[in-house]
């Protein structure tokens, strides 16, 4: 009964006008740059982090920025569909069957039975966050500052396995992320470290203005390199609904990814990504005829959609108990968090029931809106495929001047985001994902502090990391995690899984 108790405060909490409003700003938003293929949720919740230091209440803040994760799914559908180009990285594999059923002139389907999957995956990830966030949050309570180290360790080295590409390079993303962390003041001895006596450096780096660097000025330039090659799907979308047939065929599907995205989104670095595309590899080893995936089958579009909505929801869950992000955006949600002098954690709860429960409760309305949003102005979001990037780019690069200098009202701050949309530049061209740097440079802070807490309370005996079991098992984890992704076999898998989502 509890739970319903709970769920009731979170219902009303969501249902208040100003948290409506934004979270249907925040779909819609979401939708939009999902439909957009180049700009991506990261890039976007990046650029609207400063506008949420001035909103009073954080739970409106983080209920619009939630919104903006989770809608991207769905716009992501939209343009895959329609013009075989994935507005998010997660709707990759459903270019490969949804573009097809569009080409063979069914697109009403495909895209009726990709915002379905979303809504039934959606509205469950959100049951999942209800049941097990609070026996979560109870467990991380028993967590220790030896644990919280450990876990967060861990929680890298996961990040580093599930990163795309070199393993090499990923680990050097985080390290150099763990780097950037430690630019300020020292808060022990209060001495200024790696700041060059630049005063504007002796509060550590801006972390909007890394965010903007890297992830929206370094998408928008590598983004500009490009020829546009888009071939719109311009022809009347005709009926929505799928046959009787098509929806038997998709149930199944519907449901496993459900059930995949859920556990994967809860993993460190999984997510919406990763749990599209093992649910798209799954689908195919288990249809009767995987010669014919590639070609229009509505198996390839349900899935990897419901799955990447769950895998979306569930990476929540993490964020909200323990305080820690699994992936990028869910670093975006804790510095969100941080703005507003709300300590990410199991204490969340606690402290601050109506933003934990409305946060919940706005995921379901969200996603009701995405399905009223999505399907009725198909041909809004088709008409805005047409508009070219160079007219799209310019209004978006001052947006995103005018949201970093709104932070501090620091022009210096703006100025940091060149030498990182230089490096956001070059980690793509060079194959570095920068990802796990965010995550590096996020929990770079919160690992010192846990690790310098560890070792006072220890009287700087190391071993209070392998004498406490649950340290323990966390780091055993992190480690035979790290060896296993250097085998050969693994490592060979791993390049081969990566080349398929390349293609």
């Amino acid at each position: 009964m509890e739970i319903l108790a709970n769920l009731g405060l979170g219902f009303a909490t969501a249902l208040s006008f100003d948290n409506l409003f934004y979270c249907f700003v925040g779909v819609l938003l979401g939708t939009l740059i999902g439909v957009l293929p180049g700009l991506g949720p990261l890039a976007t919740i990046a650029m609207l982090l400063p506008i949420t230091y001035k909103m009073t209440d954080p739970t409106t803040a983080l209920i619009m920025l939630a919104g903006i994760y989770y809608g991207a799914q769905y716009g992501g559908s939209t343009t895959a569909i329609l013009v075989n180009l994935p507005g998010e990285t997660s709707s990759v594999v459903t270019t490969l069957d949804g573009y097809q059923m569009a080409r063979n002139g069914r697109p009403g389907p495909a895209l009726a039975i990709a915002a379905i999957g979303s809504f039934f995956a959606g509205s469950v990830a959100t049951i999942m966050i209800a049941a097990f966030a609070p026996p979560m949050a109870e467990i991380a309570f028993k967590f220790g500052p030896a644990e919280y180290f450990s876990l967060m360790v861990m929680g890298l080295i996961a990040a580093v396995v599930l990163a795309h590409g070199s393993i090499i390079k990923a680990l050097a993303m985080v390290v150099f992320g763990l780097l950037l962390g430690m630019v300020g003041t020292d808060v022990n001895s209060g001495v200024a470290r790696f700041s060059f006596d630049i005063p504007e450096l002796t509060d550590g780096l801006s972390f909007t203005a890394v965010a903007m660097g890297i992830f929206g000025f370094g998408e928008i330039i590598a983004n500009l390199e490009q020829r546009e090659n888009r071939e719109v799907f311009t022809k009347k979308v005709g009926r929505l609904l799928p046959s009787w047939e098509e929806f038997k065929r998709s149930i199944a599907p519907i449901i496993r990814g459900t059930a995949l995205g859920s556990f994967l989104g809860v993993l460190p670095g999984g997510g919406a990504v990763l749990s599209s595309f093992t649910s798209y590899a799954i689908e195919k080893k288990m249809s009767k005829t995987p010669e014919k995936f590639g070609t229009g089958m509505i198996e390839g579009v349900a899935g990897p959609e419901a799955a990447n909505n769950a895998g979306a929801q569930t990476s929540f869950i993490p964020m909200l108990t323990l305080g820690i992000p699994t992936n990028a955006v869910m670093a975006l949600m804790v510095a969100g968090m941080m703005i507003h002098n709300i300590q990410p954690g199991p204490q969340v709860m606690t402290s601050n029931p109506t933003l934990f429960w409305g946060l919940i409760a706005s995921m379901w309305i969200g996603n009701a809106m995405l399905v009223i949003l999505n399907l009725p102005l198909i041909g809004i979001w088709i008409r805005l495929l047409t508009v070219p990037y160079r007219i799209l780019y310019p209004a978006i690069l001052l947006f995103c001047c005018v949201g970093v200098y709104s932070v501090n009202n620091n022009v210096f701050d703006v100025f940091m985001t060149i030498p990182f949309a230089i490096l956001g530049y070059l980690f793509r061209k060079f194959g570095c994902e920068p990802a796990p740097l965010l995550l590096g440079l996020v929990l770079g802070q919160l690992m010192e502090e846990y690790l310098r807490r560890a070792m006072t309370i220890s009287r700087g005996d190391w071993s209070i990391f392998v004498t406490r079991p649950l340290s323990l098992t966390l780091l055993i984890i992190a480690a035979v995690l790290l060896v296993i992704v250097f085998l050969p076999a693994i490592a060979k898998k791993r390049e081969e899984a990566f080349a398929e989502e390349q293609d």
